[in-house]
């Protein structure tokens, strides 16, 4: 049977969100218990939006509205076209469309995954040649879509969200993973109390046999780079938006007289990339097994581990601490950015080499654990992708 074309609003309520009078010095609107959705939190969820980043108050529930859990957000503004479902009521801007299905002609996971093949790609005709794209709610509305049945949309989504549950599971996973590593860190190497500390003496605030040292001094910045002429034939190219949340996940696969003049950048295994711009988004990661044709944009900076290993140099590079300091130095109003010697100029505490070998050991396997969930999130997301247009088009039946 022939899919029919259906508009959004024909399928359910379709509203833009509200935010009014919403000035970012107007502190008074947030830090409530009433959570507010961001385009940024959308383009970072999968199946389901389970985090945010901003909360209101009273005062800013008063001037949005809130939105029940299983809305579709669809974002119409910065990042467009990003969809996510809500696990939870929020609140969220004009700058965001919510989609409420009705029970009986839509199911949301489905148009989520419909936007998802044909969306982000059909919006482009009515932004073209503008200033600034956007996607209006009246311009969304005026696409048609080919929608079946409500049964075999729950069928087709059924099949896909099997992928994103277990590309869920495997994201708790390294979530915990890696709150634990940052929990035994801060432990140890912030309130001291790692193993044998209390036959250990402490000197002028920092144990007997351990250095307050220059990052620097125990880890090389930018040690390997290629020149034009020796990339190799066909690269990896990573620059800083192949980043989200500490992680590469996209490498752009290109033939070296193509590449742009900053991919130039070696990184080995346990080194730790950090972008030089805006380092208040904490755009960074930690490369383990890289490819070798893998290569870095020169907008990072690149920290390889000498005399402390990789978990101990990743995880004191990626603390707020750290983070503050490279914010305390960076330099140009509008494109505020640090050099690799703000790096080198930051202040770490070397542990002695006995207690690093133990805590390196015990959190290796941990993040070596991250790079296997890691692939395997990616292979799950390919095969979802690769299947998704052919559910959609009607060419795999369910």
């Amino acid at each position: 049977m022939k899919w029919k074309q259906k508009s959004l609003d024909e399928l359910g309520y379709v509203s833009r969100g509200r935010s009014r009078h919403r000035p970012r010095d107007a502190a008074h609107l947030y830090g409530g218990p009433y959570p507010f959705v961001q385009t940024g939190d959308v383009k970072h969820a999968g199946l389901y939006l389970s985090e945010y980043s901003q909360t209101y108050s009273e005062a800013g529930l008063a001037q949005s509205r809130m939105w029940p859990a299983g809305t579709l957000c669809i974002t119409i503004a910065a990042n467009i076209a990003d969809t996510a479902i809500l696990g939870f009521e929020a609140c969220f801007p004009d700058s965001v469309i919510g989609f409420i299905p009705d029970d009986k002609k839509a199911d949301a996971r489905f148009i989520k995954y419909l936007f998802g093949a044909l969306l982000q790609r059909k919006y482009k005709q009515f932004t073209q040649g503008a200033a600034q794209d956007n996607l209006s709610q009246a311009k969304l509305l005026s696409l048609k879509f080919p929608i079946p049945a409500i049964t075999e949309q729950k069928q087709i989504a059924g099949v896909l969200s099997a992928y994103d549950d277990l590309i869920e599971n495997n994201r708790r996973r390294i979530q915990l993973l890696e709150q634990a590593a940052r929990l035994l860190y801060k432990e140890w190497f912030v309130h001291l109390r790692f193993p044998g500390h209390e036959h250990t003496k402490i000197v002028d605030g920092v144990p007997e046999g351990w250095e307050k040292k220059m990052l620097g001094d125990v880890a090389a910045t930018n040690a390997e780079s290629y020149k034009a002429n020796n990339l190799p034939n066909e690269i990896n190219y990573i620059d800083i938006s192949s980043l989200k949340r500490g992680r590469i996940l996209s490498k752009n696969k290109m033939p070296s007289p193509e590449a742009p003049g900053r991919a130039r950048r070696i990184g080995a295994d346990g080194d730790v990339i950090w972008s030089n711009v805006r380092p208040n988004l904490r755009a960074y990661a930690l490369v383990l097994e890289p490819d070798e044709n893998d290569v870095f944009s020169t907008g990072f900076t690149i920290l390889s581990p000498m005399v402390i290993p990789f978990s101990y140099l990743y995880l004191f590079a990626t603390t707020d601490e750290f983070v503050g300091h490279l914010v305390n130095q960076t330099t140009g109003a509008s494109y505020p950015a640090v050099r690799p010697d703000d790096f080198e100029r930051a202040e770490i505490l070397l542990p002695a080499q006995s207690v690093l070998k133990i805590f390196h050991e015990k959190m290796e396997p941990a993040f070596r654990m991250i790079q296997v969930l890691e692939k395997e999130t990616n292979a799950l997301a390919k095969a979802r992708d690769l299947l998704l247009p052919k559910l959609m088009n009607g060419e795999v039946a369910v």
